[in-house]
């Protein structure tokens, strides 16, 4: 997984006190443009609010990430720890510190160690390759199973361009935004307002209709750069090349965001909300996400128990309008309440049978208009408990 122009590394720092990867670090040749999506929590962790701050002149080189400690709640010495181990990046690769991104994870309300970073950066830097960022889709990992990547490549006026992913997150997981870290990698040419724009309305499509707890973080970061290696003449707003990146970033978004509900904290299931007739986009939305987040319906998805009840009932309090009489629920292409009503025993015995798939749709009719939202949600497992009653110990 390489994009031309950019290299990564990650080491074990010893910033989680395992033996583990915990510090990652991605380096472009040059500088590069570079957008961001923050969490919408009112606390925001350090490295966010700095990652703001040097985003403002549009360009970055470098991305400096930890997994363990999440620099939250941290106060001016956690400010502090940010701007010093962004320092020490910008030394040791010889560049301005105003080009350093900084991201972290972990446990809120703890202090970096700096020394960790003091001993890791050097090691870092001298690791440095192309082939890199694998190491750090593994180094950001904390209650995750799995790394996720994902790549593209495509052509912009028949010139190779490439776009590469990595993402963090399984838990405290819901918009706006999910709950997870994200950087993105790309070798074609953009200006940074234009990349702004093309990242916000592929999050809006992909990692803002997730969910698999109700909770948001004070650490999420979708981050993109783009240094223009890749030899593509430069995306001009609304030309063809533009909607063909768009359409690239926007797949691996969706994808990354797929891999997130996925590999959830206990998740057995892979389960699509898909809201049909409504009055409008937003109030689909709603009731979409009302039904993903519902623990009754989550719970009952893990229990492989096709009890529609749940989903009409949190229909019913999402505050969309619709006529009770008139909605249908479908698991898959099982028809299991038409007009408001259940379709009986047969019916919910092959809905069960669609509950034991490991992905499948939820398809709520409301008859009430033409608007449509989908949201991603796993099942609620007794797993997810225990990962989250340990998660400190």
């Amino acid at each position: 997984m390489e994009v031309r122009g950019f290299r990564a590394a990650a080491v074990k720092a010893g910033i989680r006190g395992k033996d583990r990867l915990d510090l990652g670090l991605i380096v472009s040749d040059t500088p590069a443009a570079a957008a961001a999506v923050f969490t919408t929590n009112t606390v925001k962790a350090a490295p966010l609010l700095l990652g703001k701050e040097r985003l403002r002149g549009g360009r970055a080189q470098a991305i400096l990430v930890n997994a363990g400690i999440a620099n939250a709640c941290t106060g001016a010495e956690g400010m502090r720890n940010a701007r010093l181990c962004g320092a020490m990046a910008a030394d040791t690769l010889g560049i301005g510190e105003e080009l350093v991104q900084l991201s972290s994870t972990g446990v809120i309300g703890m202090q970096l160690d700096v020394e960790c970073f003091r001993r890791g950066i050097p090691r870092l830097v001298a690791a440095l390759n192309p082939g890199g960022l694998e190491e750090v889709s593994r180094a950001i990992m904390t209650t995750d199973t799995v790394p996720k990547t994902a790549e593209r490549v495509f052509q912009l006026d028949g010139v190779e361009v490439k776009m590469a992913g990595i993402a963090k997150g399984a838990g405290m997981i819901m918009p706006d935004m999910a709950t997870m870290l994200c950087f993105i990698l790309t070798d074609a040419a953009v200006e940074p307002e234009l990349l702004r724009t093309m990242l916000r309305s592929s999050v809006r499509s992909s990692f803002n209709r997730i969910t698999i707890d109700g909770d948001t973080s004070t650490n999420d970061t979708v981050l993109v750069l783009a240094n223009g290696r890749s030899g593509a003449p430069l995306l001009a707003a609304g030309s063809h090349r533009q909607r063909l990146f768009q359409q690239q970033l926007d797949e691996i978004c969706l994808d990354l965001a797929r891999q997130v509900v996925r590999d959830g904290e206990g998740a057995t299931k892979l389960v699509t909300i898909r809201v049909e007739g409504a009055a409008d986009e937003a109030q689909a939305r709603q009731a979409a996400r009302t039904i993903a987040n519902s623990n009754l319906v989550k719970t009952a998805f893990f229990g492989e128990d096709a009890n529609w009840g749940r989903i009409i009932a949190a229909l019913g309090r999402s505050g969309a309008d619709f006529n009770p009489e008139a909605v249908a629920i479908a698991f898959d292409d099982v028809v299991m309440v038409r007009d408001g009503v259940g379709q009986g025993a047969a019916v919910e015995a092959r809905a069960t049978e669609v509950l034991r798939r490991g992905e499948f749709t939820v398809t709520v009719g409301l008859q009430a208009g033409a608007a449509a939202a989908e949201y991603l949600t796993c099942d609620f497992s007794l797993d997810y408990v225990k990962i989250n009653a340990n998660y400190r110990t």
